[in-house]
């Protein structure tokens, strides 16, 4: 059966402006303030036209902040009072998560998905569909400024990169939930996040059970976890490991999935303070590397283990003769 809203949010997506958004949201209000429950609120609207039907009410809260997040001005108190009370009387309690997954999407693939969570935390939704993520705000990260920054904002100002950036799913949703490992961590330690590594994978593999993530989502919040923060302390003075981790993240023979990484640590790395839009330098000195190994890997070694060493022997002498190179001085840090 089709849902309520589907026709609210197919207009909205055939019409990407803001003022489609804005009749999508003002429309999808009216049929949140008439679901078919009991314990609802009178409502303050007229009732919503004939072509919305009853289903489901908890869809339309994150569907209601995605809409609203398209908007450019901040929602307005109504809709996010209507928000809440519909959390607080317990809408999402029962909510399948794969249902909520397609609305998730949605707002994540938007133009603000950071936005969108801003929004679902204000009206409380956020600790209901995602709580790993929610227990982020308020833990410190180590970083470059005086004072560390909030991880939960953090995860916002990546978000907002990746939108700015036209980002696929996959980067979008790793960027949300690589970091849950460091929601506990030992208080002793911050804001350095001991072992959260071990923390985060099954958790980040829960996360993507519960809602039925694809595969190629799993796999790329699993590779950010494991290498984002390698790839930001990759150095020009080892060409040994960078060879190495190009191979280990699949450069030569999943350059896609290599890429998609790369977009993932080049958001995160602006999501700090006065990074904004700035150009990534480590992926460019692992292009540089990878440039650099071209002509090894059109060699064609084989397969046994000496072939092997031989490769990734050639392959680092490659990468440092590009790294001394002053073609490329000004450009590795």
């Amino acid at each position: 059966m089709e849902h309520s809203f589907d026709k609210t949010i197919e207009a909205h997506t055939q019409a990407p402006c803001r003022q489609a958004a804005e009749g999508a949201a003002r429309r999808l209000l009216g049929v949140m303030q008439h679901p078919m429950v009991p314990h609802v609120m009178a409502p303050k609207l007229s009732p919503p036209p004939s072509d919305f039907g009853q289903t489901n009410p908890a869809l339309g809260i994150p569907r209601m902040a995605s809409l609203l997040a398209e908007m450019e001005a901040e929602p307005d108190e109504e809709a996010l009072d209507l928000m809440s009370r519909q959390v607080e009387a317990g809408f999402l309690t029962d909510a399948a998560p794969s249902e909520i997954w397609p609305e998730l999407v949605r707002g994540l693939m938007g133009s603000s998905p950071s936005k969108m969570l801003r929004i679902l935390r204000e009206c409380g939704a956020l600790p209901r569909i995602l709580p790993e993520v929610a227990a982020l705000f308020g833990v410190p990260q180590i970083c470059d400024e005086a004072t560390d920054a909030d991880l939960g904002e953090h995860v916002l100002n990546a978000l907002a990169e990746a939108a700015s950036c036209d980002a696929p799913l996959a980067a979008r949703f790793a960027l949300l939930v690589m970091n849950v490992g460091k929601a506990d961590s030992p208080p002793e330690h911050l804001p350095v996040h001991y072992k959260h590594m071990d923390r985060g994978r099954p958790r980040i593999e829960a996360l993507c059970e519960r809602f039925g993530a694809p595969a190629e989502c799993r796999e790329l919040a699993l590779l950010s976890l494991a290498e984002c923060e390698r790839v930001h302390r990759v150095s020009k003075a080892r060409a040994g490991p960078v060879a190495l981790m190009l191979e280990r993240l699949g450069a030569f023979d999943a350059s896609g999935l290599f890429t998609q990484l790369m977009t993932v640590c080049a958001c995160d790395y602006r999501a700090y303070a006065g990074r904004s839009g700035q150009v990534y330098p480590k992926a460019a000195l692992l292009e540089i590397a990878l440039e650099a190994c071209a002509e090894v890997e059109a060699i064609g070694f084989s397969a046994d283990a000496s072939a092997v060493d031989a490769r990734q022997s050639a392959r680092a002498e490659a990468i440092a003769l590009a790294f001394r190179s002053r073609r490329w001085s000004d450009e590795l840090t």
